[in-house]
């Protein structure tokens, strides 16, 4: 104990880290994501939320609209302020913005140019039938 705060544990439930890394608002629904099969480490599917995870390891699961792809730096004791969390894992794949995105989706227009016109519609999608 250095400072009045125990000491990192070596080994971690995988629900309590996630928790604890802020990547769900609670334990329940970490534990929820674990035993739905949806969370890998090292490659390895199905695991349940009781399996213990050390610093190491990776994780690999969906959060929103993006896979996460998470390296374990460090286990906590506690969940605590976002950046103390955010020192806990990297980022192996960090997600591409919304932004990015949908520019990527949706056709360019000038700024201002307004809605297409009917004629415009048409025009777009016999492009797009070409291809």
């Amino acid at each position: 104990m250095q400072d009045g705060r125990p000491e990192p544990p070596s080994q971690l439930r995988i629900d309590k880290w996630l928790w604890y890394a802020r990547f769900f608002k609670s334990r329940s629904l970490a534990a929820k994501q674990c035993n739905d099969k949806r969370i890998r480490i090292n490659g390895e599917a199905g695991v349940k939320a009781h399996h213990l995870i050390k610093a190491g390891d990776v994780l690999t699961f969906p959060k929103g609209p993006h896979i996460r792809v998470i390296k374990i730096i460090a286990l906590a004791t506690r969940r605590g302020p976002a950046p103390e969390a955010q020192a806990l894992y990297e980022d192996l794949e960090p997600p591409v913005s919304r932004k990015q995105k949908q520019s990527s989706q949706v056709a360019a227009r000038d700024p201002g140019a307004g809605r297409p016109t009917k004629a415009d519609r048409r025009a777009i999608d016999r492009l797009k039938s070409d291809l």
